[in-house]
């Protein structure tokens, strides 16, 4: 034979070996295989999570430990932990299923990874006991990822989403927020921006007030908002550098302090020459960057926070309305004046215009002739507003009865006003039946 054909017919043998090991090594696994059976790797009820360890195949090492019902972090560094991110580990691992069992009795751990696992989650128990739960390689179709428990010899499949729960960094697991108050148990919130100290209080209704520079009324939306952004201000913990040297480094933005019944939660915004917010709080060591929207909520005035609405019943429906002299009870479902039934559908557009009266900006004084007023009684007769507009030149200026501000009105607000109370009108006579 020719060393030619020699050469053809030893690849060809070869090859044909090749394929007999493969189908073979096949059929073997196919034999152990149960891929339409769910397999429980663990069971465990929430509350007899009390450790969680997260090794991983480079060495790193995170440690979580629960008391008094909250984690945090032992190892790398004792921190307090991310509640949310945490209790979603316990949620994959207290019911996690096997998606296949691959192979009951594996002789080698090493082709799917799990010789050196990328993970190694150490699960520690209330009573005592102990899980071990290995993770390896991803499954060839991304899908999944190869997995067993050190005490179980099988190797299985689990959905890659479960791995990807587990396989977080210190930063992720750390608790990011930069203020840790109640938020329900708030009683004062202070804001110093803009040159101008600020000062809120609630009142017996839970509504927000300005306390000082002098009592006003506030917009309790506005300052909910800035109570939201201090509650969801977290650490941007992905760039670069030294956050406490460009800190340092950086302009006053605004100081707030939320007080609540453990005491006073403080936080200083500092803005550089390229608008990077960074803050520094009481509540956790370090300097650190956040986010622009945060800096932004609280870089406000006085004004941003006063209540421009000149009514305050808002979508209570009012029980009494007095325009220009004309009164309008209401009586069950009808408005009546003077014992005659009106037109609710015209009563009903006076109250909207009067809801939606509100100040285009604060004046420090006005003069000028009384052009309209309104009192409003509403929260079952509980609150009357009384509004008074005057006109001066060509602009119109409200105040509230009792309180000094002065709201300054867009004359085509005014004139709709006017242009609704005018078109009230008497209820149609009711059609007699025959």
């Amino acid at each position: 034979m020719k060393p030619t054909g020699l050469l053809i017919a030893v690849v060809l043998l070869a090859g044909l070996g090749g394929v007999v090991w493969w189908s073979n090594r096949q059929q073997a696994k196919a034999d152990n295989k149960k891929s339409d059976t769910t397999v429980k790797l663990l069971s465990i009820p929430d509350d007899q999570f009390q450790n969680i360890r997260i090794k991983k195949v480079t060495g790193e090492a995170e440690d979580l430990v629960r008391e008094n019902g909250k984690w945090k972090l032992t190892e790398p560094k004792p921190l307090p932990a991310d509640q949310d991110t945490v209790s979603g580990m316990v949620t994959n691992l207290s019911s996690l299923n096997a998606d296949n069992v691959i192979e009951e009795k594996p002789s080698d751990l090493k082709q799917y990874g799990l010789a050196a696992p990328a993970l190694t989650i150490d699960v520690k128990r209330k009573d005592g006991k102990t899980d071990e739960l290995l993770i390896g390689d991803d499954t060839p179709t991304g899908s999944g990822v190869y997995a067993k428990l050190a005490n179980d010899p099988r190797v299985v499949t689990i959905a890659s989403f479960i791995k990807t729960s587990l396989d977080k960094t210190p930063n992720d697991l750390r608790d990011k927020r930069l203020m840790t108050f109640d938020q329900d148990k708030i009683t004062r919130v202070d804001l110093e921006a803009k040159g101008q100290p600020l000062e809120f209080g609630k009142d017996a209704q839970g509504e927000w007030r300005i306390l000082k520079p002098r009592p006003l009324r506030a917009d309790s939306s506005a300052v909910n908002g800035v109570v939201d952004k201090l509650r969801d201000a977290k650490m941007d913990l992905s760039g670069a550098g030294d956050t406490n040297k460009q800190f340092a480094s950086s302009q006053k933005v605004a100081v707030a302090i939320v007080a609540d019944a453990a005491g006073n939660h403080t936080i200083e915004v500092r803005k550089d020459k390229d608008k990077n917010y960074y803050a520094k709080s009481t509540d956790v060591e370090g300097a650190y960057k956040i986010a622009s929207d945060t800096g932004d909520a609280l870089d406000k005035g006085l004004d941003d926070f006063r209540n421009k609405k000149l009514f305050d019943f808002g979508f209570s429906d009012p029980s009494k309305v007095d325009a220009n002299g004309a009164v309008y009870d209401k009586s069950g479902d009808k408005w009546m004046s003077a014992g005659k039934p009106m037109d609710n559908s015209t009563v009903q557009n006076l109250i909207d215009k009067l809801r939606d009266l509100s100040a285009t900006k604060f004046a420090d004084s006005a003069a000028g002739q009384p052009v309209f007023t309104a009192t409003v009684t509403s929260n079952n007769g509980k609150r009357a507003e009384k509004v008074t507009i005057r006109k001066q030149g060509d602009q119109y200026f409200a105040q509230r009865e009792n309180e000094p501000s002065i709201y300054q009105l867009d004359a085509k607000s005014v004139d709709d006003l006017q242009a609704a109370a005018k078109d009230v009108k008497p209820a149609p006579p009711e059609t007699k039946k025959k």
